[in-house]
């Protein structure tokens, strides 16, 4: 279980003076040795990016990114508290958290993983259809430049997936795995694992091509959960909170404790699949056909022909 891990992460997080070496020193005192922060500054603030390295027993052995995706954890001083958008920060938090106890307790990894989040309790709300969205201090590129790395072999992204009405269940489900411009079909590894780590049929969050275009080209979008995908090679699939109604991303008091640490639970439990070999996100050969087929898409991974000024 993870909830010791996850109530940890939530209380720390829900701080109005939290910043990211706070956080990483937490981490840091739990005896994770390898943990950065930078901060990074846009026009409406600043954000403290967390990278969190814990190596494998197994230096061939492939490295599961897991990315908490957000615009902010508060949106003070518009609201005060945790907003339902710290989900993705929560996650990874509690994530690094319990990979940390399982080490001291003699369990290692065969595979690396990277944890990656920001911490900005100040960012921006912005409107948004059917409910208002937590914007951030920093654009979509700069998050992807600290949090996507190259040595991660594969990427799950973690963010709310409350404001909208695609998907009126409340829960974790995953996305379709996006790779290089391709929509894939539903990883069955993932799809297993997660109805073990649930006790229920496994949902599926539904995405389109806006989806996996990279912000900036005034396309909706459902939200910036499968962004990653926009700026690796790298398999990634969404790991959705979600919700049987529309939750605005800035509403505090909205964070389901009990389906953030389900969400951990999953994570850390494709953590242990995918640095064995027991995971993949995609079909390799099946992929293969589909580019000889049909070529590439990775013009999908960028923002497109720019209209004639």
């Amino acid at each position: 279980m993870a909830w010791k891990q996850t109530v940890e992460a939530y209380e720390l997080l829900d701080s109005a003076t939290v910043t990211g070496e706070v956080v990483a020193q937490a981490l840091r005192d739990r005896g994770l040795s390898s943990v950065q922060v930078t901060q990074a500054k846009g026009e409406q603030g600043s954000t403290d990016f967390i990278r969190v390295t814990i190596p494998g027993q197994d230096d061939r052995a492939p490295t599961l990114g897991i990315i908490g995706r957000l615009g902010g954890i508060g949106a003070r001083p518009a609201a005060i508290g945790l907003v339902s958008d710290a989900d993705g920060a929560i996650t990874a938090i509690a994530c690094a958290l319990k990979l940390a106890d399982m080490q001291r307790a003699g369990d290692h990894l065969p595979g690396g993983v990277i944890i990656a989040t920001h911490i900005c309790p100040s960012a921006p709300v912005i409107p948004h259809e059917p409910v208002p969205f937590m914007s951030s201090p920093v654009d979509m590129a700069t998050k992807n430049r600290y949090e996507v790395y190259p040595e991660m072999d594969a990427i799950l992204s973690v963010d709310t997936t409350r404001g909208n009405w695609v998907l009126n269940q409340r829960g974790v489900a995953i996305t379709p795995t996006v790779k290089e411009g391709y929509i894939l079909k539903v990883s069955p590894d993932l799809l297993n694992l997660l109805s073990i780590v649930t006790g229920q049929p496994p949902l599926v969050l539904p995405i389109t091509m806006q989806d996996i275009l990279p912000y900036g080209n005034d396309i909706y979008h459902l939200n910036s959960i499968v962004q990653p995908a926009t700026t690796t090679d790298a398999p990634v699939v969404g790991v959705a909170l979600t919700t049987a109604v529309a939750v605005p991303g800035c509403a505090t008091g909205a964070n389901q404790v009990v389906d953030v640490e389900m969400a951990v639970r999953f994570c850390i439990e494709i953590a242990k699949a995918f640095g064995r070999g027991q995971c993949a996100f995609y079909d390799a050969g099946e992929f293969g056909r589909l580019v000889a087929l049909y070529g590439s898409m990775k013009h999908l991974q960028t923002l497109g022909k720019r209209e004639a000024a």
